[in-house]
């Protein structure tokens, strides 16, 4: 649903070794880690003591090739956890993803930075593998053996985001609120389900494939019990490209053309990164807010309509994905829009989803520049019966009223009939973790 340039590198912060290995089975992961049956239990006696896992990677930094029966060079590929940004932002996209919304219920303020701590103990031996601590025979194993007896990072990166609700009475956090942070609200053809949509915590789990994402989702859910209880949940996946390019939503469009140059260390801090000395809490700065809008498509009726009509409706080429000044099916997606010699929107519609959201006008300029990284998602069949397919739309920006301005520009598109936005929220994604000394939220809580 949104345009998106092909993504530059991977995120390359450097990557932190666990500082001491107190408490290692020998592989990087803290014995015993996986075997505490509740979030108090397992928080300060065992994720602080360093959750780095050891890296399956060779010494030169690329993966081993594989041999008959040894797991694809994929699997063992790590993306760096420790950086002044989280991962899972200008990260490549990988093609699985699961967003998760939660309630924290811990009970108060050192409970609230236990659960961060536990969460960045997980997130970093997750995503760096390793081996799961042994348990004897008697007893249940350390872990669900979902992905066998070796974790294998599988380009999985953890993003957690906090949501408005967090910073009410409960922990006294109110004064330190990101300035722009507020609870998504209806917008005018919006049917929100309040049980799809808000939270106090938002995390963002990515990665290569669908069982290395599902893995450390349990681990997550398993060692955070008692501190925060899910509220909604979901899953999304990137199409491969067809047939090359950039991927295809569920409408048959190619989703994402244009956005910031992810190699663009300049351009990413104008458009996404918060800085300090900004208005933001000190704490803020390297953080960015994030958008996830739930919106299901309404195939049946989408299908009924014309190609040429669907093109008007888009602003794009189907077939090429170009703009629609382009007539060859060959022509590029990189092509850029026109509308200086169309301004009467005779060649692409003023109420096109493309024009909308950005009209390249110097009025809109400082509200058209937004990081996509979304989702296609399937939860068939719904609540109706019928087929629940549509788009996680997911956006990073370093002002969220850029974002509520593009979108209250598209509440007059001529995609409204076909869509129906039905959940998600507005986050704060924290800035990275910087080190093995370092965790989730600790500016904020300090």
């Amino acid at each position: 649903m949104s345009e998106q340039r092909p993504p530059g590198p991977k995120d390359a912060d450097p990557k932190g070794e666990d500082a001491d290995g107190e408490g290692s089975d020998g592989d990087g992961c803290p014995a015993g880690l996986f075997a505490r049956r509740t979030f108090l239990q397992g928080t300060v006696a065992t994720g602080l003591a360093g959750a780095a896992g050891v890296s399956l990677l060779d010494a030169g930094g690329g993966a081993h090739a594989s041999a008959p029966g040894a797991p694809a060079a994929d699997d063992t590929e790590a993306i760096p956890f420790h950086g002044r940004h989280q991962a899972g932002i200008v990260t490549l996209p990988q093609r699985d993803a699961t967003f998760v919304a939660f309630d924290v219920t811990a009970s108060d303020r050192k409970a609230l930075t236990d659960l961060f701590r536990t969460l960045t103990a997980r997130a970093r031996f997750l995503t760096a593998g390793g081996t799961p601590p042994r348990t004897p025979p008697d007893r249940p194993p350390s872990d669900t053996g979902v992905l066998g007896p070796k974790v294998l990072p599988g380009e999985l990166t953890v993003t957690v985001a906090l949501g408005a609700s967090l910073f009410d009475d409960r922990f006294g956090l109110g004064p330190r609120k990101p300035v722009q942070l507020v609870t998504m609200k209806a917008f005018a053809h919006d049917d929100l389900d309040p049980a799809l949509s808000q939270g106090d915590l938002l995390v963002q789990i990515c990665a290569r494939n669908r069982d290395t994402t599902v893995y450390a989702l349990l681990d997550i859910l398993f060692h955070t019990s008692g501190a925060m209880r899910q509220r909604w949940r979901i899953n999304g996946t990137r199409n491969p490209p067809r047939p090359v390019g950039v991927p295809r939503d569920w409408f048959g469009f190619k989703d994402g053309i244009a956005n910031p140059d992810l190699g663009d260390t300049a351009q990413l801090d104008q458009e996404v990164w918060v800085h300090p000395h900004t208005g933001e809490p000190d704490w803020a700065a390297g953080g960015t807010y994030q958008v996830l809008r739930i919106v299901h498509f309404r195939l049946e009726k989408w299908q009924e309509v014309p190609l040429e009509e669907q093109e008007r409706i888009f602003g794009r080429r189907k077939v090429s994905g170009a703009p629609m000044y382009a007539e060859d099916p060959d022509a590029s997606d990189q092509l850029d829009p026109i509308y200086t010699n169309d301004p009467q929107g005779l060649i692409t519609p003023l109420d096109s989803h493309v024009r909308l959201a950005n009209p390249q006008t110097p009025e809109t300029a400082s509200t058209s520049a937004i990081l996509r990284r979304s989702y296609d998602y399937d939860r068939s069949p719904d609540v109706r019966g019928g087929l629940d397919l549509g788009h996680a739309f997911c956006c990073f920006q370093r002002e969220l009223d850029t974002y509520v301005a593009m979108q209250t520009r598209l509440e007059g598109e001529a995609l409204v009939p076909y869509i129906s936005p039905r959940g998600g929220g507005y986050f704060f994604a924290l800035p990275g973790v910087r080190d093995t000394q370092d965790h989730y939220a600790r500016g904020l809580l300090s």
